[in-house]
């Protein structure tokens, strides 16, 4: 039986592009099943779409013979992908905000499964900061984005905003359910992500800016691909990622505790900003004092990534992350070398990438240096989990 999509039109002019979406889509043997917005059925019918999906088209949520049987849980369920072209500023906004008015809302809130979206709008929608900030947070939420192509729109500007082209629409498509999408299917990935807590008192601690997107992007990634993925996280406000495993730790000596008991495993990404050093805690809170501040005794914490690397229980595959302000790829290099891992992913941390969405990698490893481009890091984290699948040699 083929992968079933259902695919949600979006109000505005690239609406005619999901016909030859859903024709394409069905000539792989996927079953497409559309729900047309009220917006989208200005640009193109429900008699269109049904007669190229061959299946019926859903326009509302108070249709009282489907509602009758919760037929909006339903199809947020049954699908393998709910597909969003074109996803609009406005739909885009209402995904970010967990709103449910009506049915292509509440579908999107009520869903399981993978979602995928292709924007298409103004460029001047793409570009405004309530666009930017609302598609950054369904990227944190697991949702996959499609950038929009640069172009000519139908209101005459010129810019990025374009919905992308049918054929890359299905690609993206393909590679969240096609048969890439069990690559990892008998493989065990432990990620670490976030940062660790040092306690000093019982208010204060030893942290760093790491938000963790990184590494929940990493371990969504490796899940998307079929593994079996227990996430390692710090101390961070993010949504555990679908079919992922989460345990949460605060410190060092946690963390360490806690991707010791996940082994074995055959991959290891160590994405964790690990902080180096502990101090002997104090049981009440150190107070102001006229000798001045608090001499801090610090101690080394455990080096996670070398002890993994170095374990009779080592994964195929260790890949660590090295984190520097300067120096790069001499202090990664160094650093490959030092823990015994097999990759390292350098990153410059000098600007806005901790806390950030973008973020621009160095794979090193016996290769060499392989410089990525900037992206998102969901897109670093799906080439990354990739590159994972074909180290492994998964089929």
């Amino acid at each position: 039986m083929g992968k079933r999509i259902l695919l949600i039109v979006g109000g505005g002019i690239a609406a005619y592009k999901a016909c030859e979406l859903v024709r394409l889509i069905r000539q792989t043997g996927m079953e497409v099943r559309c729900v047309l917005t009220e917006g989208g059925a200005q640009f193109v019918t429900p008699m269109t779409l049904g007669a190229l999906s061959g299946q019926s088209v859903h326009t509302s949520l108070w249709d009282l013979k489907e509602e009758a049987e919760i037929g909006h849980i339903q199809l947020s369920r049954e699908a393998d992908l709910v597909v969003v072209a074109p996803a609009t500023a406005d739909l885009i906004a209402r995904m970010a905000g967990g709103m449910a008015n009506d049915l292509a809302a509440t579908l999107l809130l009520a869903t399981d499964k993978p979602v995928l979206i292709a924007p298409a709008m103004n460029v001047r929608m793409w570009e405004h900061a309530a666009t930017r900030r609302n598609v950054a947070q369904l990227r944190a939420d697991g949702v996959a984005v499609l950038d929009p192509d640069e172009g000519g729109m139908a209101c005459g500007e010129y810019g990025p905003g374009r919905l992308p082209d049918p054929s890359a629409i299905l690609a993206a498509i393909q590679a969240m359910v096609g048969p890439s999408r069990q690559k990892l299917a008998d493989k065990h990935a432990i990620v670490t992500a976030g940062p660790t807590h040092e306690p000093i008192d019982p208010v204060r601690y030893i942290a760093n800016r790491s938000s963790g997107k990184q590494g929940f992007a990493i371990a969504q990634a490796l899940a998307d691909l079929g593994a079996r993925v227990t996430l390692v996280a710090g101390p961070v406000a993010l949504a555990t990622p679908r079919g992922v495993t989460r345990v949460d730790v605060r410190t060092a000596s946690e963390m360490a505790e806690a991707v010791e008991s996940a082994l074995p495993a055959d991959v290891a990404v160590m994405t964790a900003a690990v902080a180096d050093w502990h101090v002997a805690a104090a049981g009440q809170k150190i107070k102001k004092s006229a000798d001045g501040p608090p001499q801090l005794q610090l101690q080394p914490n455990p080096d996670i990534l070398a002890r993994v690397a170095r374990s009779d229980r080592r994964p195929q595959l260790v890949i660590g992350f090295a984190a520097e302000t300067d120096n790069l790829l001499d202090h990664a290099r160094d650093k490959l070398a030092r823990k015994g891992c097999d990759w390292i992913l350098a990153n410059d941390v000098s600007g806005g990438v901790m806390g950030g969405d973008d973020n621009l990698v160095h794979l090193i490893g016996p290769g060499g240096v392989e410089s990525w481009p900037e992206m998102a890091k969901s897109d670093v984290a799906r080439q990354l989990a990739a590159r994972i699948a074909d180290s492994l040699g998964a089929d």
